[in-house]
C-alpha cells in the first residue's frame, strides 16, 4: 500500500486506526477481497516503485504473510480499545478451472502455509452457476449442493496444509445465470431457500447474499430490491428472491434437526430442512424443485404436538417462461408486474388442526415453511 518502504507495515497501520475509530462496533473484518483476482486493485505492483521486494503478482504465500502483519495489528488495537475482534483471511472456494493463472492455482496452499492461518476464520465467495451463461431451471436448482461442495474441498485444503479448519464465512453468494431474467425471478428465490437450507446444513458460520439493490439491467440484476431502475415496478420493490429469504427467517428456527425423506418421496424434487425453536415450537421447510405437485406427509419424532400447523405456500406466476418474476404468498400476489405482495408482513399463514401426521400439498416449483405448535 502506498510506495514507503514497508508498504505492508503502512498499510496494516491505517487497519489498526480503523479498528481504533470505529470503537468495537464491527466484530468481524475481512483483509482483501478476492485478492488473487486479476480484477482486484494491488493484484500486480509496479516493481520500478516498489521497495521492499514484493513480487509483481500477488501470491497465496504473499497474502499470507500479509495477513500475519495485519492481524498483529488490528488486534492491537483492539486490545487498546478493549474491544474483541476477529479477522478473516481469503481462500479459493472450489479446484481451480483449467488453464487458470498462477496466483489462483496455488492460492490455497499459499495462503494456509505462510501465516494466513493467524486468521480466526476463512472466508470465500461463490456465485454458483456458470458464468455468465443462459442457464436453465435445472441448471440453476441443481447447484444447491455448492455448498456442501465448498466444505469438503477446504476441508482437504486444510488438511492437505497440515492446517486447522476454522470457521468458515461465504460472504457473498448468489448466481450469475444471464439472458432470461434469471436473478429477478421466482427461481432464484427457490434457490436462495434451498441455499439457506444447504449453507446452515453445512456449518457455515455467516453468510452474505449479494446483494441489496445493483442495476435492472434488463434482469440481470442481482440485488434484491429495485434501487429505480426496472421500469413499472415502484423504487425498493422487493424482488422474488426477498420473500423466500424473509419467511425463511420467520419460519426456521434456533436449531436445525434431522430429518428424513421416506422412500416415496425421496426423490430429486423434494429438499427439506427441519428445525426447533428455543419457544418449543417445530417446523420444516418444503422445496419442491420439480414439474410436478406432489402431497407429502409429515411425522414429527420426538416432540410434543400441539393443537393446530401453520404454513405459507410461495409459488410463481405464469409471466417470462419459466422465469416468473412474480411471487405469490398464499394466493396474495403484487400490485406491479414483478416482485410479490407488499403487505407481506400481515399476510396470515394458513393453519390446520394438528392431529398425528401431516398431509399437505406441495405445488411445482414452490416453497412450503410449516410451523406446528408444542404442546
Amino acid at each position: 500500500y502506498g510506495t514507503s518502504a514497508n508498504p505492508v507495515a503502512a498499510a496494516a497501520h491505517l487497519a489498526a486506526n480503523w479498528v481504533r475509530y470505529d470503537k468495537g462496533r464491527t466484530k468481524y473484518w475481512e483483509i482483501g477481497n478476492e485478492t488473487y483476482g486479476n480484477w482486484e486493485a494491488g493484484y500486480r505492483i509496479d516493481l520500478s516503485k516498489n521497495k521492499d521486494g514484493q513480487p509483481e503478482y500477488v501470491n497465496g504465500a504473499l497474502y499470507g504473510k500479509h495477513v500475519t502483519v495485519f492481524v498483529d495489528s488490528m488486534k492491537a488495537a483492539a486490545k487498546e480499545i478493549n474491544a474483541t475482534i476477529f479477522i478473516g483471511a481469503s481462500l479459493y472456494q472450489e479446484p481451480p478451472y483449467g488453464g487458470a493463472y498462477t496466483s489462483i492455482q496455488t492460492w490455497n496452499q499459499g495462503v494456509l502455509t505462510s501465516g494466513g492461518t493467524s486468521a480466526d476464520f476463512y472466508i470465500v465467495h461463490n456465485y454458483f452457476t456458470a458464468y455468465n451463461a443462459n442457464s436453465s431451471v435445472a441448471d440453476i436448482l441443481k447447484t444447491s449442493n455448492v455448498p456442501s461442495a465448498v466444505m469438503k474441498y477446504l476441508q482437504q485444503q486444510t488438511t492437505a496444509a497440515g492446517a486447522a479448519m476454522k470457521p468458515v464465512a461465504l460472504t457473498e453468494w448468489n448466481i450469475q445465470a444471464m439472458g432470461s431474467k434469471q436473478n429477478v425471478s421466482f427461481i432464484a428465490g427457490i434457490h436462495a431457500a434451498k441455499t439457506l437450507g444447504e449453507i446452515i446444513k453445512n456449518n457455515y458460520g455467516e453468510a452474505s447474499r449479494w446483494d441489496f439493490a445493483n442495476g435492472y439491467d434488463n434482469g440481470d440484476d442481482m440485488g434484491l430490491f429495485n434501487n429505480g431502475s426496472e421500469s413499472g415496478a415502484p423504487l425498493w420493490n422487493p424482488r422474488p428472491a426477498f420473500y423466500y429469504m424473509y419467511y425463511f427467517q420467520k419460519y426456521f428456527g434456533d436449531r436445525m434437526v434431522a430429518d428424513s425423506l421416506k422412500a416415496a418421496y425421496n426423490n430429486s424434487d423434494i429438499t427439506t430442512y427441519s428445525s426447533t425453536f428455543t419457544s418449543g415450537q417445530a417446523g420444516t421447510i418444503i422445496v419442491n424443485s420439480g414439474a410436478s405437485n406432489h402431497i407429502v406427509s409429515i411425522d414429527f419424532q420426538h416432540f410434543p404436538a400441539g393443537s393446530k400447523y401453520y404454513w405459507y405456500v410461495l409459488t410463481g406466476g405464469t409471466d417470462n417462461g419459466g422465469f416468473s418474476g412474480q411471487v405469490f404468498v398464499n394466493g396474495n400476489g403484487p400490485a406491479s408486474p414483478t416482485g410479490g405482495p407488499l403487505n407481506y408482513a400481515t399476510i396470515k399463514p394458513y393453519s390446520a388442526p394438528l392431529a398425528g401426521t401431516i398431509k399437505i400439498n406441495v405445488p411445482s416449483m414452490s416453497v412450503i415453511y410449516l410451523v406446528a405448535d408444542k404442546k
